[in-house]
């Protein structure tokens, strides 16, 4: 819902909505900081390193940066996706294997944004953001000739071995 779109007609609105509805759904990690004392500006390039398993050849990783108001609402500020079959390059297509876990580093997402006293920094993980990128039905085919996908089940880790890190850019006073 929303986002940065660009000639995608009226499949997608773009632009930055409450994402509190979608954030429901069981097909979305969603992670949130603490209410935060002091305002604290972000502005830059924000670096993600995701370590991923999964039952399937392919699938992607998306990544969404929110600012959650006191209220509850919680607008989107950008988002990346990356096609796990590409995550060694766009040159060559490196299938996954099942249950193996693989470092998936997502393309930067940009922002600058000023988090308000009281406002809690949100990321939002999921394995697709269809229509606003192109479908992947799972199967390490080619998509666009396909009619029948698969379900993923993809685990995201977060553990000494495997340290999925999300790097914001704090802007210092």
């Amino acid at each position: 819902m929303g986002g940065n779109v660009c000639c995608t007609g009226t499949a997608v609105n773009g632009g930055s909505y409450d994402q509190a509805q979608m954030e429901l759904r069981d097909d979305i990690l969603v992670y949130t900081s603490e209410s935060l004392k002091e305002g604290m500006e972000v502005s830059g390039f924000i670096n993600a390193t995701l370590y991923l398993s999964s039952d399937v050849k392919d699938t992607d990783v998306t990544l969404k940066l929110i600012d959650v108001y006191p209220d509850g609402k919680a607008y989107n500020l950008d988002e990346t996706i990356q096609r796990v079959r590409y995550r060694e390059g766009y040159d060559k297509e490196v299938f996954m294997e099942k249950d193996e876990v693989y470092a998936v580093k997502l393309t930067p997402l940009s922002t600058s944004n000023y988090f308000a006293p009281g406002h809690r920094v949100r990321i939002e993980v999921s394995s697709s953001n269809f229509p606003r990128f192109e479908r992947n039905l799972n199967t390490g085919g080619n998509n666009f000739d396909e009619s029948v996908g698969v379900v993923a089940t993809n685990s995201i880790h977060h553990s000494k071995k495997y340290p999925s890190v999300i790097q914001l850019p704090i802007v210092k006073k």
